[in-house]
């Protein structure tokens, strides 16, 4: 039995107005992207942008248009396969839709998605989560690449970027300039002192320091931290290890997690689950079973009893 020719599909995210359609335009006319190959563009939103029939007659494109959620269906997609027998699909996905697996499940068996694709607008971005944040989640949950675009020197980088690898640790993140505005591209400064003896992290900065010790644990490889933090211990872990940490707000109150690295040391065995405490820690890096990779492990110090902050939920701002 012939093996069928694998289609790539690439789905493009995004809520109303963030980008969707200028984003894939310019990837279909980006030589790099296109060399000739018939193109299915399947279009589940229409905003403001447009996409012109000269460019989409010079890209090889066809493009289809779906109003109704509904009619997204197993038939439907095969009939378009088979009317174009397309050498690549990509689906402009409508941003107030709900997802879930249902493309996975309703697309022909040769369509293989490859990547996920997610823009933001990040002018509007911050006030957009604290209004809306689970849609917004939503959109880039499972991406395998968020692009904020419109940025400017306002835009809040280490914001956005905490928000998303909250929950989506594995998401290549990309910052594009608002064409009429000046845009730093430099990460924004950390709120402590990486070089200090003792990296002291206040309490409204422990998400910071969380995500970007995910991100770059070699940079406290060595040093040594002080942070307040609740304990958390399993029912199998040793007396002297336990999970420092703080309970973070990803996007809204149903969405609510525990974040801290494991931690180990004589010290630590008086505390019980849920104390809050002050620990000071030297930071190693290496394989934890826990993590199943390499990441940050504390190495325990000094543990103090300390009295819960003011404010319990971490936030990424």
């Amino acid at each position: 039995m012939a093996k069928l020719k694998e289609i790539p599909v690439y789905l493009f995210r995004g809520f109303l107005e963030s980008g969707k359609t200028l984003f894939i335009k310019n990837t279909l006319q980006d030589p790099y992207f296109s060399n000739g190959e018939k193109t299915l563009l399947i279009v589940c939103e229409e905003g403001e942008e447009e996409y012109e029939p000269g460019m989409l007659a010079e890209t090889n494109t066809v493009a289809e248009y779906i109003e109704d959620e509904e009619e997204l269906t197993a038939a439907y997609l095969e009939s378009l396969d088979k009317k174009y027998n397309p050498d690549r699909v990509m689906i402009e996905y409508n941003g107030t839709w709900t997802l879930g697996d249902t493309l996975m499940i309703v697309s022909p068996d040769r369509w293989m998605y490859v990547q996920t694709i997610c823009t933001v607008d990040a002018s509007t971005y911050q006030s957009y989560m604290g209004n809306m944040g689970a849609m917004i989640v939503e959109q880039y949950r499972d991406a395998d690449l968020v692009l904020f675009n419109r940025c400017n020197l306002e835009t809040k980088k280490s914001f956005m970027r905490s928000n998303v690898k909250a929950v989506n640790r594995r998401a290549q993140i990309m910052y594009e300039a608002d064409p009429e505005s000046e845009f730093n591209e430099e990460e924004d400064d950390l709120p402590f002192d990486v070089n200090a003896s003792v990296i002291d992290i206040a309490d409204d900065d422990y998400g910071l320091w969380y995500m970007d010790a995910m991100e770059n644990p070699d940079k406290y490889k060595g040093k040594t931290v002080k942070f307040k933090a609740q304990v958390y211990k399993g029912p199998m872990f040793p007396k002297d290890v336990m999970v420092p940490g703080r309970h973070a707000m990803t996007c809204c109150a149903d969405d609510i997690a525990f974040i801290g690295y494991m931690c180990k040391g004589d010290s630590v065995k008086g505390f019980k689950k849920k104390d809050w405490v002050y620990l000071t820690a030297q930071v190693k890096v290496e394989y934890v079973p826990a993590y199943k990779d390499k990441g940050p492990m504390l190495y325990a110090q000094k543990v103090e009893k300390a009295e819960a902050p003011k404010e319990q939920l971490v936030y990424f701002t």
